[in-house]
């Protein structure tokens, strides 16, 4: 265990005991057929009727998931100007899809911004990610409704956002296309793996070398099923966890937004998050991340990850502790 706080116990979070346990009984049924098949079934069944869409795949990563969704776009692809992933700007260079950037207020989608681009630019789809760089929710029904309206394909990368318990993200009534990946520290938590979904069965038809190529073993699907049961409850505690850091420390963007992460601005945000790093050691991983960048915010900022947690971790002493380190070093750097 690293030296930590005398009240903290921080680690990174990783496939918890029933999803362990799940994919190594899978992993003895190697070899069965119908076993697997079924393995494969259930986990797609399960995919379902979490994201409300008519199919879904499993696939080997989320980059993965990004990629066949993308290939059934001509392009241009919208994608927001910053708090998108990095995947959607290689994976369209790539293809060789050109992209076109939609100015943003820090990551956050106007949809009047929007409807203005969309005339102007005419793009076949729209790539965006449930919570702007896991920072702050995007109106993503809204996005879609206007999206449909002007025949614009939305995929959402609900990575941070499956099991919502408001059902305004990683929603099939809300997203043509729904993507995720599966991988550590993410909210389905199987260690690596990612999935798609969509009411289109066309997308997978069109698809189906790549699904081939990117799919993944009835070992991850036999855990994906316990994963998806949990999923609900490990998003809805790191919402609740990120709602009383933001009330504690004050200083922090998007303080009325729902998110799974703690944004603060900072004038020197290297020289901050490593003392951070230092004052709040995770076993096994990391919290700390610092902008500007891509997938976060294109501004001087630190970042504390909470989505990187253990659910166990996240209780009041804990985040107590963090909130009063986190206010004992900001005073030096807060803008």
């Amino acid at each position: 265990m690293i030296e930590n706080s005398d009240y903290m116990e921080l680690s990174f979070k990783k496939p918890s005991k029933n999803v362990r346990a799940a994919m190594c009984q899978a992993s003895l049924d190697l070899g069965n057929r119908e076993i697997e098949k079924t393995h494969k079934m259930n986990a797609e069944e399960s995919l379902k009727g979490i994201t409300r869409h008519e199919h879904a795949r499993i696939v080997n990563s989320g980059n993965s998931a990004i990629m066949i969704a993308m290939s059934n776009t001509k392009g241009p692809v919208l994608l927001p100007d910053q708090g998108g992933w990095t995947g959607f700007k290689k994976i369209a260079e790539f293809l060789g899809l050109k992209t076109e950037y939609l100015p943003t207020n820090h990551g956050i989608i106007d949809l009047k911004i929007l409807d203005k681009h969309i005339k102007l630019k005419n793009p076949h789809s729209l790539f965006i990610t449930s919570f702007a760089g896991y920072m702050a929710e995007q109106p993503v029904k809204e996005i879609f409704e206007l999206c449909d309206r002007r025949g614009v394909i939305l995929v959402e990368d609900a990575s941070g956002a499956i099991g919502d318990p408001q059902k305004s993200l990683a929603c099939g009534d809300h997203a043509h296309i729904i993507v995720a990946s599966t991988g550590s520290p993410k909210i389905i938590n199987l260690g690596n793996g990612g999935f798609i979904s969509t009411n289109n069965q066309e997308i997978f038809n069109n698809s189906n070398y790549l699904l081939k190529s990117f799919r993944t073993s009835p070992v991850m699907c036999a855990g994906m099923v316990e994963a998806i049961k949990e999923a609900p409850y490990s998003l809805s505690k790191t919402l609740q966890a990120c709602n009383f850091l933001k009330k504690k420390i004050k200083t922090v963007l998007f303080e009325e937004y729902r998110g799974i992460n703690i944004t603060l601005p900072s004038e020197n945000p290297k020289q901050m998050g490593r003392e951070l790093r230092k004052k709040i050691p995770v076993e096994g991983g990391g919290i700390i991340s610092t902008c500007p960048r891509y997938d976060r915010i294109n501004q001087p900022a630190v970042c504390l990850e909470i989505k990187n947690l253990e659910i166990k971790c996240l209780n009041k002493d804990n985040l107590r502790e963090i909130s009063d380190i986190t206010k004992k070093i900001i005073s030096n750097y807060f803008i």
